[in-house]
């Protein structure tokens, strides 16, 4: 099998395609010859070495990939040789074969693409998680989503807009705001040239916002718990602020730690707001949310309601360029890796 390695920290040049022998299923699991693997900012972080869940390198990152099932383990009932599934990997994603458990993976509908297969496990889990299990969302409520172009912005605009009756605040770059409204964000805000928060204050005549789904970090988490109405919460659900292009800078990751607000359940009390932070990872053996989730994420596309859209694919030999095009945010939706056999 072919693999994109992690051999040390760095840059994205320090990424590196290996090969190694072909892994076998254990029972319960299947094997999947992958069409497909998406990348997430985690996987950024871990290069950088700013993501704490991640193995020591060298490693294989990677969270979601899509592709046929070409082996099956003993006890696998479910699951059968030539199905299309997508699947959640705890790491080792960026392969091109790679075994999970059965319960890890799901049947495509016969429409969806290999890439859209790729494109939805973990943005749209995340998404789904956080407005539907954690606040969940209704018609009426007022949410801000910030990197609203990016793979998790683009679901939780669709899933949003899907609820009906929701307004929702994007943030993004002004040449992004076509994309983000394309998904159904209502108010686009540039944050290179707007203080979103005097923005949404002025939009929602100083009332604020029901949600705000945060993964920038620091300062941020601040200012998006500033402009919660009563009742509300913030869901803090990564550090985007945390990486600088390229690679870790230890002065860079001290500000930000010094910037972390804290809160106190008295403060909370009294201000009536809340914080729920969401760690998918943390989440792994929590098997039924995910079942659950992916269950209602499949009938939603099956209605035309969600679609993932893929900015670009990468071969594998080419995985530092596609990790270096998330950094520099030029994507809109997700960014794939492709093996090329």
């Amino acid at each position: 099998m072919k693999a994109v390695w992690i051999p040390k920290f760095g840059k994205p040049g320090v990424l590196e395609v290996r090969e190694s022998p072909d892994p076998t299923p254990d029972p319960g699991q299947v094997r999947i010859r992958v069409s497909a693997a998406g990348i997430n900012f985690a996987d950024i972080m871990a290069r950088q070495g700013l993501y704490q869940d991640a193995p020591p390198p060298p490693m294989i990152v990677g969270y979601e990939v899509s592709g046929t099932i070409d082996s099956v383990g003993d006890s696998v009932t479910d699951r059968a040789e030539g199905q299309r599934v997508l699947a959640m990997t705890r790491f080792g994603g960026y392969a091109d074969t790679v075994c999970v458990n059965a319960a890890q993976s799901f049947v495509m509908p016969e429409r969806m693409t290999f890439e859209e297969g790729a494109a939805l496990p973990v943005t749209y889990l995340t998404a789904y998680h956080m407005l539907f299990n954690v606040f969940r969302v209704r018609t009426g409520d007022h949410v801000l989503i910030h990197q609203a172009a990016g793979g998790v912005g683009t679901a939780a605009s669709q899933l949003c807009r899907s609820v009906g009756g929701v307004t929702s605040y994007g943030t993004a770059s002004a040449a992004k705001h076509d994309y983000v409204r394309s998904n159904g964000c209502d108010h686009p805000i540039d944050y290179h040239t707007t203080d979103y928060v005097t923005e949404i204050t002025a939009l929602t005549n100083g009332r604020g916002v029901d949600a705000v789904l945060d993964a920038l970090g620091g300062q941020d988490w601040k200012k998006g718990y500033s402009l919660l109405r009563p009742g509300g919460l913030l869901i803090p659900f990564g550090w985007a602020n945390m990486a600088k292009f390229g690679k870790r800078r230890m002065t860079h990751v001290v500000g930000q730690l010094a910037s972390m607000p804290w809160w106190t359940p008295t403060r909370l009390m009294q201000e009536n707001k809340g914080v729920a932070g969401v760690n998918m990872g943390h989440l792994w053996d929590a098997r039924e949310i995910a079942a659950e989730a992916f269950t209602a994420l499949l009938r939603l596309y099956d209605e035309g309601a969600i679609r993932p859209h893929v900015d670009r694919t990468f071969p594998f030999e080419q995985a530092s360029d596609a990790h270096a095009y998330i950094e520099a945010g030029q994507n809109v939706g997700k960014v794939l890796l492709e093996p090329k056999r």
